[in-house]
């Protein structure tokens, strides 16, 4: 069988980028999926999804897309620990990404009924739904999913 994992021995592992490292590859790759995820949900608006329903229906597609996108790079570039434990970190990934998916989905309906009426309205929403998940995913990916191994 042939695994997919990236085969690392504690002796050969390389040293985390640090918090510093850290919060500036999940900046860079965060930006780079903010863009690739509000791309997608501004095309699904203008392909006609920006009824109600339709518009959750599209922020959650454009969710996903980011979301699956930067967890891979912030696996392989941002968190050291990302190079280890794939299953039990894909477990954790899927329920950090299960809540955050449900709070950025709610955030966004609710900024698009509570916003005023505007050019930029879903825009808007977007950006404020995006910006409380991907401070959610910061801190738990840190400190849950990509967790460092005790020191012993």
């Amino acid at each position: 069988m042939v695994s997919t994992e990236p085969q690392e021995s504690t002796a050969t592992a390389q040293a985390g980028p640090g918090l510093f490292g850290q919060l500036l590859r999940f900046a860079i790759i965060g930006g780079f999926c903010a863009l690739l995820d509000l791309g997608t949900y501004s095309l699904e608006l203008a392909l006609g999804m920006d009824s109600s329903l339709w518009s959750v229906v599209a922020r959650a597609i454009s969710f996903i897309v980011g979301t699956t996108t930067a967890y891979f790079l912030n696996r392989k570039f941002t968190f050291s620990a990302g190079r280890r434990d794939g299953g039990a970190q894909v477990g954790s990934f899927v329920l950090l990404y299960g809540v955050t998916f449900a709070v950025a989905l709610g955030v966004n309906a609710l900024m698009r009924a509570e916003l005023p009426e505007m050019a930029l309205r879903s825009t808007v929403a977007w950006v404020i739904s995006q910006g409380t998940a991907t401070a959610i995913n910061f801190v738990m990916l840190k400190l849950v999913v990509f967790r460092e191994p005790a020191e012993r």
